[in-house]
């Protein structure tokens, strides 16, 4: 009996030690926080980060493609999580077609942009050959009427629909942001500010409000927020 109730207090004991041990609190999820600026843009992670980069990207560029597909698993797994970094994306739109992306890149709440972007961006080696070699006739339909109608002819010559549509998007959604004066103005907004800072091509950096020259690929990038940190 005497080794029964010494049994029951070594059990009561060690329960009431982990009661009274609080459990390990997580920060913030900064890898997947997203904010929508004044300006429109997209903030990821920590807004008080001591390195605050912003890029200048362009949906149909293929520098960019290439630096989202060498940047985004680094970014996210080792930089954002810290919250010592974060990235706020802007848009240089070139063409009609990046507008078009741009503007389904940009629909929905702030949360659903960062998928959408990626698709677009990773995956642009599977639609810009339909931009490619697009037929005079597909191009006469981008290049007359309305500009609404002429961004859905892109949207579904290049396959944008079908991207959408497996990011969760009904035809009808994709439209509404098509037809988005308020958003086509901000990413205009954004392109202009790009050139008054002196962004010439893309993907384009600022680390801390310094413009970095000759910065096209994550290796340069990277090596720039290492002597940083």
């Amino acid at each position: 009996m005497k080794r029964l109730f010494c049994l029951l207090a070594l059990l009561l004991g060690a329960t009431l030690a982990t009661a009274a041990t609080p459990p390990p609190t997580r920060g913030p999820a900064w890898a997947s926080t997203v904010r929508v600026t004044p300006s429109g843009s997209h903030l990821i992670g920590n807004p008080a980060a001591a390195i605050k980069i912003v890029e200048y990207i362009s949906y149909t560029c293929p520098h960019c493609s290439h630096f989202q597909t060498q940047a985004e698993a680094p970014m996210r797994e080792q930089y954002l999580p810290g919250g010592k970094v974060s990235v706020e994306v802007r848009h240089l739109v070139r063409d009609a077609v990046d507008m078009t992306a741009a503007l389904l890149a940009n629909c929905g709440a702030p949360a659903r942009f960062l998928g959408n972007h990626n698709a677009f961006l990773i995956g642009q080696p599977r639609w810009i050959a339909g931009y490619a070699n697009s037929t005079d006739a597909q191009r006469k339909r981008w290049e007359t009427g309305p500009y609404p109608v002429r961004m859905k002819a892109m949207a579904s010559d290049l396959g944008f629909y079908g991207i959408m549509a497996k990011r969760g998007y009904t035809r009808a959604q994709a439209d509404a942001c098509l037809a988005d004066p308020a958003m086509a103005k901000r990413l205009t907004a954004q392109t202009q500010e790009a050139g008054r800072l002196g962004i010439e091509g893309t993907p384009g950096f600022l680390i801390n409000g310094l413009l970095l020259t000759g910065t096209y690929d994550w290796a340069t990038l990277e090596s720039q927020l290492q002597v940083r940190l």
